[in-house]
């Protein structure tokens, strides 16, 4: 593979609650830093058919989108993580897989005003599940993000929050 120094092998885990923008988030990071989007809702149905949600399932879908990040940091690329990460193991089971092959890892909390969420989680049509009553119970769970990270509000505009991105992680311009 070549000098770790050139590579630009990047794992960026985008987490918070159901129906804050973690997908919107995800895609603009990954225009930014050139990256694959990996999204916890597309493991799971790869996985299961009819998912339950139990706490096997979760585990085995995390388990599978940490392998399928270290593959391809491995191979020098950079890749975006889209899940809640509700639990702080996972948040720093990610950044040991990124470690392992000496890549750079961020952290991004996506939060949004509850208003704004339940208005998104209405209107919303795509791959994941998550209801309201999901998305209330991920709040009385969702531990403390107690590692350095970069908070997203949006809560606003899309553009907004594109401009936010974009001062952390560049144009996206090489």
């Amino acid at each position: 593979m070549g000098d770790r120094a050139e590579t630009t092998a990047t794992l960026v885990v985008v987490c918070g609650l159901p129906g804050a923008g973690k997908s919107t988030v995800s895609r603009t990071i990954a225009e930014r830093v050139d990256g694959t989007v990996l999204r916890t809702d597309v493991v799971r149905k790869e996985m299961v058919d009819d998912p339950d949600y139990t706490d096997e399932e979760t585990a085995a879908v995390y388990d599978e989108l940490l392998a399928r990040a270290g593959e391809r940091l491995a191979d020098g690329e950079a890749v975006v993580l889209d899940g809640t990460f509700k639990r702080r193991n996972r948040r720093i089971e990610a950044r040991e897989v990124a470690e392992a092959v000496g890549a750079g890892f961020r952290l991004v909390r996506v939060e949004c005003e509850e208003q704004v969420v339940e208005r998104r989680i209405a209107e919303r049509d795509g791959v994941s599940d998550a209801d309201l009553e999901v998305h209330r119970q991920f709040r009385e769970r969702f531990e403390p993000v107690e590692m350095d990270h970069l908070a997203v509000d949006n809560s606003g505009t899309e553009a907004a929050t594109r401009e936010r991105i974009t001062e952390a992680f560049g144009s996206g311009e090489r």
